[in-house]
């Protein structure tokens, strides 16, 4: 890796703005991680603003995990949902890895919480549907995050009065196929964040989207109670706690919900998977019962494209100019 490869992963002031890379020109550091830094970079082929992760140099030299990061980036960038950030392009260049993503203009759940403290119930279950909207879609392709965090949730602005939030859940660099799988790298590192982390994750034993759930649970909690469920001076007293300490009832530290709330809670954050919901979905759809809150009316601006009714027949001819390349069936004309 040469000099300025390196500051582009590192975002030294000698600098990362002006670079190119890939096809990208980087203009700006959004974040920085153990393993990856995130800049807003402009794509110079088709004139657009996208979040450019740049893998450690150090990941990219491991053979095991760059066959990794190629099998996770294709299966995650072949997530359709509205509330998974896309994936426009993962690739190596020059002995970098990178990873393509739409920009998305906003704060993430992280800054702003801590910008603006707990949030309206309201606010905070309109944040959490969506979140789980997205981890529902990913389980059933198998797949699971293992690193739902307030710093992977980007919150821009929704369509309308009653969606005034679009949420995106970023970061799948960290996803695998649920089965056989452990909250620990080959390496013997962990994946995922300690104040979220599920306890089969900790503990080492296989997970699936149960996992994501309790991780949900946690982000939940802290954006209702201003703190995550679990909180120790040191790591290791942090882990104890996952796997064996109750966690205080929701509505001690946000008094005026109702005691449904805390149970509901209690319920999403159980130690053993299966006495969780079965859903992320689920556990949201609990909650809104528990706290009042009640879904919000369907927009009168349907995002959804209009189908054209298969009644239509004949159907329309193509351009003249398109023509070449339509065929009819074969024996056809």
């Amino acid at each position: 890796m040469t000099a300025n490869d390196m500051s582009l992963y590192t975002g030294q002031p000698s600098g990362p703005v002006g670079k190119q890379i890939a096809g990208y020109r980087v203009e700006q550091v959004l974040g920085r991680g153990g393993m990856a830094v995130v800049y807003r970079a402009k794509d110079l082929r088709l004139d657009r603003t996208v979040a450019l992760k740049l893998i450690a140099p150090e990941r990219a030299r491991d053979d095991t995990f760059r066959r990794r990061f190629t099998h996770e980036s294709r299966v995650a960038a072949a997530i359709d949902h509205p509330h998974i950030v896309p994936i426009f392009e993962a690739g190596e260049t020059d002995g970098v890895l990178y990873i393509a993503m739409r920009y998305v203009s906003g704060l993430d759940l992280r800054a702003l919480l801590d910008r603006d403290g707990p949030l309206p119930v309201a606010t905070a279950l309109r944040i959490a549907a969506q979140v789980a909207s997205a981890l529902d879609a990913a389980h059933e392709h198998d797949l699971v995050h293992r690193d739902v965090k307030p710093g992977n949730i980007l919150v821009a602005a929704g369509t309308d009065s009653d969606h005034p939030e679009h949420v995106y859940l970023t970061d799948f660099g960290l996803t695998k196929k649920s089965l056989s799988l452990s909250g620990f790298t080959t390496a013997g590192e962990f994946v995922g964040t300690l104040d979220y982390m599920a306890p089969e994750q900790i503990s080492g034993r296989p997970v699936d989207g149960r996992c994501d759930l309790y991780s949900l649970a946690c982000v939940v909690y802290e954006t209702l109670a201003g703190c995550p469920p679990f909180e120790r001076d040191e790591d290791v007293a942090l882990l104890w706690a996952h796997q064996y300490d109750q966690p205080p009832p929701l509505t001690d530290r946000r008094p005026g919900l109702a005691p449904a709330a805390a149970d509901v809670m209690a319920k999403a954050l159980a130690k053993v998977p299966e006495d969780r919901y079965d859903s992320c979905l689920e556990f949201v759809a609990a909650l809104r019962v528990a706290t009042g809150q009640h879904a919000p009316a369907p927009s009168s601006k349907d995002p959804r494209p209009r189908r054209i009714s298969a009644n239509l027949w004949p159907p329309p001819e193509p351009p003249a100019w398109a023509r070449p390349v339509f065929r009819g069936p074969p024996g056809g004309p």
